[in-house]
């Protein structure tokens, strides 16, 4: 299983960015991913998920400012970030999701499989 995110960078408060991750190793169509950060000194936090049907779920931090998406005919995951508060800086990773996304808990998250993660910095 590999997943490799893409789009990180450096971008003023009140602006956006879209991050991208490309999957596989696995059945991409079937399973549920999630979007998570990592701020310096602090644990691994959910940010967003989808499931296989396509529906969405975000933390209470980014609901309205963030867009999950996907696309499975390429296996890939987005997260459109948008209004980019300081406070969203982090490194931001893709992950295969093994929670039930209706009832997730957004702290401190560990996952089997993540990707490496880009870098966000939100910063004048």
């Amino acid at each position: 299983i590999q997943l490799a995110e893409s789009g990180g960078g450096l971008v003023q408060p009140g602006g956006s960015l879209r991050l991208s991750c490309a999957a596989s190793g696995f059945t991409f169509s079937r399973s549920s991913m999630s979007w998570a950060r990592q701020a310096p000194g602090k644990g691994l936090e959910w940010v967003s998920g989808i499931d296989s049907d396509g529906n969405t779920y975000y933390s209470d931090f980014v609901k309205g400012r963030f867009t999950i998406s996907r696309d499975n005919a390429k296996s890939m995951v987005y997260l459109q970030m948008n209004s980019l508060k300081p406070e969203d800086t982090a490194v931001y990773c893709c992950a295969l999701e093994w929670a039930d996304l209706h009832t997730i808990t957004p702290m401190n998250r560990e996952y089997d499989y993540r990707g490496q993660g880009a870098q966000v910095t939100v910063s004048s």
